[in-house]
């Protein structure tokens, strides 16, 4: 990329810039440049290799130069502004690793009048404890961030050229205004360090300090890790950006004192309450921001085995959501049994605590709701984050939008792009008020329009449970009769909970429907195993010879047994045993054994009843003999993943013949299954189908991005290699 990169500031910092570039080949010479006190550390830096060559004269060092870096404390940084100006070449391209950006560009603006259009303002976030270029790392920027604050001024070209520059030395980048830029610092940086130095400061100070660090534990030792870094530095950066830093303490000081507060007036719901929103935001922080820059989950399948034996899959995610949202809205104690306690579910349980509800637990599937009562919710303090739920922010949206407050709801960045104007505009005919982006997505900002919603009679374009609930909810807040019919059935667990609590709804054929006449009584639910989380070992046991499965108090419900009619449609020998109701659901053990598969034609009417057990089906048409053909499955193109483009990706890969159409897929079965690395994109069904394609699979296959299984089903890697099949789970 370039001929001569000179790094003023040959430390951490600028060290480790000069390793990479070496390592990635971006320059033919490295230079560095430091004043008469640095030459000490300027000839380590050239016999450890980091650069070809030092200078002591600015001059020197930047004679043809065409990429100048500078390295040093942004405190330092006008003073280089004034010796670099006689020397600047309008042919090079200039750029700093300051943290505080107003700073350089204040600086950069007194000494040269205007800020020069070829210097890129940039910042590495990385580092590490220890300084000096012998701490220098030639990995120190890998999948870490760095935010370039260029102005409506700089070069378009220089602007490329130093974003591809920190790309190649595997960078993040991002590109923010800089104003914006300090602020996110001051808040995610600056003020941890404070926190940290103030903390040691203080008890350091103690005269029983040797006993107190004696005896810190691992929390102390891991928050206060930051407290030693190089002070010079820190007073330089602090003094820096004072301006966002200051009120920033003193939202701290004021969210000390509430807990000060709650700890005198022993108010410890409230308490937990704020230490649960900590817990859920910090996770939210990992999954939003830690994830592209860690290690991704990986499933490693070997091929062939069968599943034998008896397990219990975990609880239904559709009714652990609800059990949520109606217990909170009853009058009275709930207590859930067989709850999922998987991300989605959490999601959900999360948001309602941050609006006022008492929940204990989940211990070993098991929650406690003390109802608030219908008109019981309270304002959350902050949005709700409710990670890759689609479930939650649909039918979130309705019951949220008659309350009398506002809300956000937000979620990650699988959530955030999928469709909301299905729920959102039936509300709109109700009154509700939300506003998403452009493209209809999340976030959704919801004004509370309490007591001003209305019924209305709402015939679905397409079927689906969400959109369906979504209104049903927002009808318990709403004058008249709100009613929603449905062109072709689908799961009615809504229904039959509101059921379960007393609370009145009225279904004449495919309609249902409900009015703001009636309230919630508090009810034990038992929430059966998921039937979609049982379709992975139904297939599994279907396609692998040998297989002899056992499938315990699966809920049967009947807008959920697509699968189960669909693989029976294709010759699979499914029995449903012991048959049941609980809690007004209806429950069996299912006994599946390997049976041969025929291609069918997939009846459309059954596409609504199996719409989430498609992906993993696509797997047992590629085991089938013949041609499997599925229409009027559109949906699924908007889940979590485009499912039908992603499985027929993945499968073609496979050696399997499929092809994707608008609203579905045809699938030439009969063929082996062979190796391969496929990628879920994400979803966390994509995922466990393709693991459970292994069965079949005359070779391995790698599955990549497998994080979000953990959405819906945490324990299929332990449950699914306990049955049968050969999976390891790794990091890359």
């Amino acid at each position: 990329m370039f001929n001569r990169l000179c790094i003023i500031g040959v430390g951490l910092i600028g060290g480790s810039i000069a390793k990479s570039a070496r390592l990635q080949c971006l320059s033919k010479q490295i230079v560095g440049y430091g004043r008469a006190q640095d030459l000490k550390n300027l000839e380590t830096a050239k016999q450890l290799g980091v650069i070809d060559d030092f200078y002591l004269d600015i001059a020197d060092a930047v004679q043809d130069a065409d990429c100048i870096v500078i390295a040093t404390p942004v405190a330092s940084i006008e003073a280089l502004f004034t010796l670099l100006k006689p020397h600047w070449s309008e042919q090079a391209i200039y750029t700093d690793v300051g943290s505080t950006k107003g700073n350089v560009i204040a600086a950069a603006e007194r000494v040269f009048g205007a800020v020069p259009d070829n210097l890129v303002p940039a910042h590495p976030i990385a580092g590490a404890e220890k300084s000096g270029v012998e701490a220098s790392l030639e990995n120190l920027f890998l999948h870490k961030r760095l935010i370039i604050t260029p102005l409506s001024f700089t070069r378009p070209d220089a602007l490329r050229k130093i974003q591809m520059f920190w790309e190649r030395l595997g960078a993040l980048v991002s590109v923010m205004d800089a104003k914006r830029h300090d602020s996110i610092l001051a808040a995610t940086s600056h003020l941890p360090h404070i926190l940290a130095f103030a903390l040691v400061d203080m008890l350091g100070h103690k005269d029983e300090q040797s006993e107190i660090f004696k005896y810190a534990a691992g929390g102390f030792r891991d928050f206060t890790r930051i407290a030693s870094s190089d002070p010079t530095m820190w007073q330089d950066i602090c003094a820096a950006n004072k301006n966002e830093i200051i009120p920033l303490i003193e939202q701290l000081k004021g969210e000390l004192d509430k807990i000060q507060h709650l700890l005198a007036s022993d108010d410890y719901q409230q308490l937990f309450s704020t230490f649960a929103y900590a817990n859920t935001a910090r996770q939210r922080f990992l999954n939003q921001f830690e994830v592209p820059m860690s290690k991704s989950i990986t499933f490693q399948v070997q091929p062939g085995g069968k599943l034998q034996g008896e397990a219990r899959v975990p609880g239904d995610k559709s009714m652990s959501h609800r059990s949520i949202m109606l217990g909170s809205l009853a009058e009275g104690v709930t207590h859930v049994k067989g709850f999922l306690e998987a991300e989605d579910a959490l999601a959900t349980l999360q948001a309602f605590r941050d609006m006022g509800v008492k929940i204990e637990g989940p211990v070993n599937g098991e929650l406690t709701i003390y109802g608030v009562g219908k008109h019981g919710l309270k304002a959350p303090e902050n949005d709700l984050y409710l990670g890759n739920s689609g479930t939650s922010m649909r039918l979130l949206s309705g019951l949220l939008a008659g309350q009398p407050f506002n809300s956000v709801l937000t979620g990650d960045k699988s959530l955030s792009g999928r469709p909301m104007k299905r729920v959102t505009e039936p509300l709109a005919m109700m009154g509700a008020e939300i506003k998403t982006t452009e493209k209809g997505t999340a976030p959704l900002h919801i004004t509370g329009k309490a007591g001003q919603l209305k019924g209305i009679d709402y015939t679905m374009p397409m079927a689906s449970a969400q959109v369906k609930s979504c209104l049903l909810l927002a009808g318990m807040y709403a004058q008249g009769e709100t009613s929603v019919t449905e062109p072709a059935p689908t799961r009615d667990h809504t229904e039959r909970m509101l059921s379960g609590f007393s609370y009145p709804v009225k279904q004449q054929g495919s309609k249902v429907t409900i009015t703001s006449e009636g309230k919630l009584t508090a009810a034990d639910i038992d929430v059966p195993s998921d039937i979609s989380s049982a379709a992975f070992f139904l297939v599994g046991a279907s396609i692998a010879p040998g297989s002899d499965l056992l499938l315990k108090h699966v809920g049967i419900n009947p807008t959920r047994t697509g699968v189960i009619s669909i693989l029976r449609l294709m010759g699979a020998s499914i029995e449903v045993l012991n048959e049941r109701v609980v809690g007004g659901e209806p429950v069996a053990d299912l006994h599946v054994v390997y049976s041969p598969l025929k291609g069918i034609d997939i009846p459309e009417e059954l596409v609504p009843l199996a719409i989430d057990e498609f992906p993993v089906l696509f797997v047992a048409a590629a085991c089938a003999e013949g041609q499997t053909r599925l229409s009027g499955a559109e949906e699924l193109r908007v889940k979590e993943s485009d499912r039908i483009q992603v499985m027929a990706d993945g499968l073609q890969i496979l050696g399997v013949d499929a092809q994707a159409t608008a609203d579905g897929m045809i699938i030439q079965g009969g063929g082996v299954i062979g190796g391969g690395t496929v990628t879920s994109h994400g979803d966390h069904r994509i995922a466990m189908s393709f693991s459970i394609a292994g069965l079949r699979a005359n070779a391995p296959i790698t599955v990549l991005d497998c994080a979000n299984v953990n959405t819906s089903f945490p324990e299929f890697k332990d449950l699914v290699k306990s049955l049968g099949l050969d999976l390891v789970c790794g990091e890359d």
